[in-house]
This record gives C-alpha cells, sequence and structure tokens, in this order.
C-alpha cells in the first residue's frame, strides 16, 4: 500500500472528482459484491468515466488483489478518478481516466466496545450536500461537511456524528447510513443520502422477517426518542447505537431488533447468492 502512487495533478486528488465503491469479504468471499459493481458502474456512467474493464474483469482483479494479500477478512476498494488533464486544460474531457483497487485487513466504524455496547452519536447542524449539487448515489470522496459533524460531535463527547439534510432532518454519517426503531417499525432517511448496500441488505432481511420498513424524513427528535437505532455500513454492517445527543435509547444498551438483525446479517455472509467466493493462492 505505502508504494502505490497517483499523481499530484490527478483531479481526483486535485478535486475531488472520482468515483469508488468498497466490498468487503468475510471468511474468502465477496458479499453481495453484484450490487457494488452495479452501483460502481452506475458511478461511472453517471460521471462520463470509463475504464477498459468490464464487470466480469473487475471482479477478477479484485478477486486476484485480495489472494494476493491473503486476507480471508478484507475491505475491498475500486476507484475510478478523472485522471490528469494536458496543459493544465479545465476541460474533463481531456483527462485520461484512471483505475485501481486495493485490499486491506477487515476494518469496522465501531470497534469491538463500541459494538458490544452501542456507539454514542451527537447530531450536527451541518448540512450534507444538496441532491441536487452531487448526486448521493453515485459514491464519492466529498466528506468535508462529513469531518465538520464528527468535530461536533467530538465537542459533545461523542464517538460519531450525523448531519442534517436541507429540510432540518437527519441525512447521514461518515460513511453510513442511519435506521430508528420505533413500536415495531424501522424508519431510514430517504432525501439526500447515499443508498447503501448494507442498507439495501437491511431492508431484505426485513422482508425476510415480515416487519416493515419505511423509507422517508426522520427528524432529530424522532431519532432520539427511537426504541433503538443502529447505523449500517460496508465497514462494520449493522452497528448498534446507545445515544444521540447524551440521551439514551431505550435502556442504554443494543436492542432486541437490532441483535437481531445484525446475527442475521451476519448469518447471511454464507448465503450463496450473496457470497462470491475467493480462489486462493494453494486452494485448488
Amino acid at each position: 500500500m505505502r508504494d502505490a502512487k497517483v499523481s499530484v495533478l490527478d483531479w481526483g486528488f486535485l478535486h475531488s472528482d472520482a468515483t469508488y465503491d468498497t466490498v468487503h469479504v468475510w471468511e474468502g468471499a465477496f458479499f453481495r459484491l453484484d450490487l457494488h459493481l452495479d452501483r460502481f458502474f452506475a458511478g461511472l456512467e453517471k460521471l462520463h468515466m470509463t475504464i477498459p474493464f468490464d464487470r466480469g474483469q473487475v471482479t477478477e482483479i479484485l478477486s486476484h488483489c485480495v489472494a494476493l494479500s491473503g486476507h480471508r477478512n478484507a475491505y475491498v476498494e475500486m476507484i475510478c478518478t478523472r485522471g490528469a488533464a494536458p496543459d493544465f486544460s479545465r476541460d474533463p474531457r481531456a483527462a485520461t481516466n484512471r483505475f485501481m483497487a486495493f485490499t486491506v485487513p477487515y476494518g469496522s466504524v465501531a470497534n469491538r466496545e463500541q459494538m458490544a455496547r452501542g456507539l454514542r452519536v451527537a447530531i450536527s447542524d451541518v448540512v450534507r450536500i444538496p441532491p441536487r449539487s452531487v448526486d448521493p448515489s453515485i459514491k464519492n470522496y466529498h466528506w468535508l461537511d462529513l469531518v465538520r459533524g464528527l468535530y461536533d460531535a467530538f465537542e459533545k463527547d461523542a464517538e460519531t456524528a450525523l448531519i442534517l439534510d436541507t429540510n432540518g432532518n437527519i441525512a447521514e454519517g461518515p460513511g453510513f447510513n442511519v435506521f430508528a426503531v420505533a413500536e415495531g417499525r424501522l424508519l431510514t432517511p430517504e432525501f439526500g443520502v447515499l443508498p447503501g448496500i448494507t442498507r439495501r441488505t437491511v431492508f431484505d432481511l426485513f422482508h425476510r422477517l415480515n416487519l416493515d420498513v419505511s423509507v422517508g424524513d426522520l427528524a432529530p427528535d424522532t431519532l432520539k426518542h427511537a426504541d433503538e437505532a443502529f447505523l449500517t455500513s460496508t465497514a462494520g454492517g449493522i452497528m448498534p447505537v446507545s445515544s444521540v445527543d447524551g440521551v439514551l435509547l431505550g435502556d442504554g444498551q443494543p436492542g432486541r431488533i437490532t441483535n437481531r438483525l445484525k446475527a442475521l446479517y451476519w448469518d447471511m455472509h454464507k448465503y450463496p447468492t450473496w457470497a462470491t467466493r475467493i480462489t486462493y493462492p494453494g486452494d485448488e
């Protein structure tokens, strides 16, 4: 990793002009790789970027990358940057798009202790970049609003942050979506948020459990008075929240529905339709 290089003239570095996606590997298999590839290639099309590889070839590259690393539990990223334009041209069509991929050991937004007791979350007044400015369905590196939110959270002695949409409702946090549980129903924001793959997986799991999930506005007060709440991310899966702005949710411990979903989520990593096995050196 430390030997990888990218030009300082690449627009991905200079202008955050890039899209990417991340998929995790668990016990030697990608989890829901097809959905991550769907989102990555859709982002390329929306940003008028091209790479010299099709889906099958990207799958081979990612698999080879993981196999060479030897990591059985890994965090894998695929990236396309705008690339460098000749002669300082401001025309993005003049740039040559660049593809890269890497894998590192699996990591989580929440550490082991936080997973056990739940995260302390604070709501920042910072507003997420509106979707009319940056399409949130295109995974991107525009994180300055999220970083500002994190510093607000740290000042409140919280461990991570949620920021608002342009209507004053909860949007999302640094690399994760949020769900609230109230009266056995699940509610998650719809406006201006990344349609996360783990978020999508929660929808699928709730249908399997014959439970209701609603997508819409999530007001800060609704979240603070929820019975339970959890965050979702490829980096961590389903992560419980114990308090919001210092207000305990329920008894201040990970809730029953959160724990049920979390257990099912990790069980589904063995589901053949959702798991793409990787062949490591010596496996044959």
